[in-house]
């Protein structure tokens, strides 16, 4: 089948709004910068990541997951994560008795610490469970972050979400695809932060020289 003028067209345009939401990331760099840095921080602290979503941005979050638990690159080192929908039973159960806004907020309440990093995905920025996620999250002093498409819907514009980071396109599928990138360059990035970051310690006492400790052990016993 020989490809026409029209296919030719829809395929550049398939490509170009793929183009303008990846051009419109790459703006986004200072602030996923400082998303990264903070999670770095996070990780130091001993926290974990705890990602959640519905559907597709469900697999998302596994996706997620399993990158910081199991990283692909050999020798990176993995960092605690855990993605809320894996279980099932949890999920429905909550859902069931609770009702289905609760099923993020009711795991956080019991699975978080104020280390930790909560990250909600949601394609338009609409789901409520997911801002109820978050805003659990936010109460408990978890750093929150959210990836949203479109305007950024709720989630974007809620005090509860610290750092917001938008794939500006209206299609669904082109939405996916940026949030793909994302999270893979927020992998990426938090592990550069995460190897130029001294962790916290208590102050470390200067190492006595042999000599000078057996002078005070001699002083001492004198």
């Amino acid at each position: 089948m020989p490809v026409t003028s029209s296919t030719r067209l829809a395929v550049g345009e398939a490509f170009a709004r793929r183009d303008a939401a990846g051009r419109r990331l790459a703006e986004d760099a200072e602030r996923i910068a400082r998303a990264c840095r903070d999670m770095a921080a996070r990780f130091h602290q001993g926290g974990k990541l705890i990602v959640f979503g519905n559907g597709g941005a469900g697999t998302d979050a596994s996706h997620v997951a399993v990158e910081f638990m199991h990283p692909v690159v050999v020798g990176k080192r993995a960092l605690p994560a855990m993605a809320l929908g894996n279980d099932a039973a949890t999920v429905t159960g909550v859902g069931a008795r609770d009702g289905f806004s609760e099923v993020f907020a009711h795991q956080i309440r019991h699975w978080a610490d104020p280390a930790d990093i909560a990250l909600g995905i949601s394609p338009d920025g609409r789901c409520a469970n997911v801002l109820r996620g978050l805003e659990t999250a936010r109460e408990l002093g978890l750093y929150t972050m959210a990836l949203v498409g479109g305007d950024g819907g709720a989630l974007a514009r809620s005090p509860a979400v610290g750092q917001a980071l938008i794939a500006r396109s209206c299609d669904p599928a082109v939405v996916k695809e940026i949030h793909v990138t994302t999270y893979h360059v927020l992998w990426e990035l938090v592990h550069v932060f995460f190897a130029q970051t001294v962790p916290p310690g208590p102050a470390r006492t200067p190492a006595v020289e042999p000599e000078t400790a057996a002078r005070g052990g001699a002083e001492a016993v004198r």
